[in-house]
């Protein structure tokens, strides 16, 4: 997901100066590259027979992704007058570990939107991203019912859990106490009804006059965890509720959705479409597949503005690209797809090819902003249609996005856990892409000084306390530790580094640990020192000039001037440290402290006093965020020195002249 920049930015500033069509269906049909998008999921043993669908879906047989351990088949009808989704929806679970289960556990994520006593409200306080709860927004999901294939109802087997907090108004979490067990490698099929009062859109989710978006909306399985699955000692289930700052983690499956809506809307969704819409007790019918992906998501509103594009690549054998704009944004639909087209090529070339045989981009209205820079399996959305000529930021939004299709997912960690995992990585390949296509460079300087509390990467989301901490470390720190990596071991080397985590842990739920391991086979070299204290722990980089002095020699050849310069290490190791020695008539030396220990001591001789020195005057050091102690002047009688916050002011300058968020 994007974070919201604008109000950072004026935070930084101000600290800162405190401071100082039809054929195109046939060939997807017949693509070898693209079946799996039709493979059904095979040879899984069941405890409970799935029930027959009235409506098959078509399915050649493909490749299998993913171990496919869901399966949804779900009806839903959107009312937009009553702000209303109604649903049925069968489910199959197959049991990926060995003990017996006896209780399943589902996510009822609207629930966070039920009032203001939920943990997702009391921890974002109804804010996020810059957008508020309206007062009279709320919104909640009903489960109507629960049975098992054979008629018998689990209502009354249903408890709320709150396990993160106790917190007994949070309604996001529930256990359902099974008739029987399921073993190990079995399956079960449960049938569900629901409800979901649409909020008004806040979060992700929700209505904004005629404009819907269902993002986590139906009743959603949790993750069990075999033994082994991210460092896990013993095997069970991965429960969390739905908090202020977290996100998702789920397993790969296959998705069939029919979506009701009245016949003047249109619908984008996860998946592609197994038929042509079609008109039912005056509804419109829209039936979407989508397979080895572990979410779906959909949009709905009378007004979009369609266009379609077939793409194609070296990496990438076929993909339709689908926008729905807000007609806001209609006249900017060249700019989407050169974006998206941009994105599925390089991202594809450089992590491993695009799976699926659709991209589809969502550009909500205004007023439906709190749906938009967020990422789905196959469908992400902008940021709403606000500005008739948007800077960079329609292009950064989309990239971001879709870069999340790999680093969320395919590549699914779990986001309530190591955040970093998805949210760093994205803004780290989203900077490569935008410097690449655009020539927009990211201030790198500048996001670091927004880190003034930095906290270990590898810890639950909602513990960072405020959105603000939580971005300053799971998107700008987490990042800024690729981009130090990046330094040391040369570009073409983090290539590599990158791409193998990304299709070694392809429809995986890799941890921060296999990602510092491949790192480690790559280059040969051990960096635990590294992730120790800029992943695991709270360090930044913290260079110090904390003494000059000036001393006149004798010298038979002429004035001859002997300066000391003290350099401190105040905080986490990093190596090569560039330092510029400037002297009174103009004369600069530069060197390199290897940055080893915590203290060296420069003498220079020279016929001309030291005015000046400054540790990374390039501003090269990504993880250094204290500038102001970088520079130090010596004043005229070369007794008294003082420091300058000339670091502070060139930061500025910079920042000023590129504005690269």
């Amino acid at each position: 997901m994007a974070p919201a920049r604008t109000k950072i930015i004026v935070v930084i500033i101000v600290s800162l100066f405190l401071l100082s069509g039809t054929w195109w269906w046939t060939l997807l049909v017949n693509s070898p590259q693209l079946e799996s998008a039709y493979a059904p999921n095979k040879g899984k043993p069941t405890n409970v027979a799935t029930p027959p669908q009235k409506e098959s879906v078509q399915q050649p047989t493909a490749q299998v992704l993913s171990k496919r351990l869901v399966e949804y088949h779900i009806n839903v009808s959107l009312n937009p007058e009553e702000k209303l989704l109604k649903g049925t929806e069968t489910l199959t679970w197959t049991h990926p570990g060995k003990n017996i289960v006896t209780e399943l556990y589902f996510h009822l994520y609207p629930n966070a939107f039920s009032s203001k006593e939920t943990t997702f409200m009391k921890e974002s306080g109804g804010r996020l991203r810059g957008d508020t709860m309206p007062a009279d927004g709320f919104g909640a999901m009903n489960l109507t019912d629960i049975k098992t294939v054979d008629g018998l109802s689990l209502m009354h087997r249903i408890q709320y859990v709150q396990p993160d907090d106790g917190n007994s108004k949070d309604y996001s979490l529930i256990r359902v106490r099974l008739p029987r067990p399921v073993k190990g490698g079995e399956s079960i099929t449960l049938n569900l009804n629901f409800e979901v009062k649409l909020p008004k859109i806040f979060a992700r989710m929700g209505i904004a006059d005629d404009f819907v978006m269902a993002g986590q909306w139906f009743p959603k399985i949790s993750v069990y965890e075999p033994q082994g699955t991210r460092g896990r000692v013993t095997e069970g289930w991965n429960l969390h509720q739905y908090h202020g700052n977290s996100e998702f983690y789920a397993d790969f499956g296959i998705y069939n959705v029919k979506i009701h809506v009245p016949k003047n809307y249109i619908v984008a969704a996860t998946g592609f479409p197994t038929q042509t819409a079609k008109l039912k007790d005056n509804m419109k019918v829209y039936q979407f597949y989508a397979d080895d992906v572990h979410d779906f998501a959909w949009s709905a509103s009378p007004n979009f503005i369609v266009a379609e594009k077939p793409f194609s690549s070296p990496e990438v054998a076929g993909v339709r690209i689908k926008l729905y704009l807000d007609p806001a944004h209609e006249d900017m639909k060249e700019r989407y797809f050169y974006a998206a087209e941009a994105a599925l090529k390089y991202f594809s070339k450089w992590y491993g090819s695009y799976p699926y045989s659709t991209l589809s981009i969502v550009v909500p209205p205004e007023a439906g902003n709190g749906a938009g820079g967020m990422e789905y399996p196959t469908l992400v959305t902008a940021f709403g249609a606000k500005n008739d000529s948007p800077g960079y930021e329609l292009e950064r939004t989309v990239i971001h996005e879709i870069g999340h299709q790999y680093f969320y997912g395919m590549i699914a960690n779990n986001e309530f856990e190591e955040a970093w995992l998805d949210e760093g990585f994205t803004s780290y390949v989203e900077d490569k892409l935008m410097e690449q296509e655009y020539g927009v460079i990211p201030n790198l300087a500048i996001q670091a000084a927004v880190i003034s509390s930095p906290a270990p990467l590898n810890q639950e989301a909602w513990k960072y306390g405020s959105q603000e901490h939580y971005a300053q470390n799971a998107y700008y720190r987490g990042k800024l530790i690729l981009k130090g990596i990046e330094q040391q071991v040369g570009t073409q080397t983090m290539g590599k580094i990158m791409k193998t985590y990304s299709i070694k842990y392809r429809f995986a739920h890799p941890t921060t640990l296999d990602f510092q391991k491949v790192v480690e086979q790559v280059t040969h070299t051990s960096w635990q020192s590294y992730f120790n204290q800029y992943v695991y722990g709270s360090q930044m980089t913290d260079f110090a000039i904390n003494q000059i002095t000036v001393q006149q020699k004798k010298s038979a050849q002429g004035p001859l001037y002997e300066s000391v310069v003290t350099v401190d290490r105040q905080d986490g190791l990093y190596p090569n440290i560039p330092i510029l020695f400037r002297f009174a008539d103009g004369h600069s030396i530069h060197k390199v402290w290897k940055g080893n220990g915590d203290r060296i001591q420069f003498k220079l001789q020279y016929k001309s006093p030291l005015a000046w020195a400054m540790i990374d005057p390039e501003y090269t050091l990504v993880l250094e965020n204290n500038h102001i102690n970088n520079y130090m002047k010596v004043d005229n009688d070369h007794k008294i020195v003082s420091r300058l916050n000339i670091s502070i002011t060139k930061l500025l300058e910079t920042w000023l002249g590129s504005l690269s968020w």
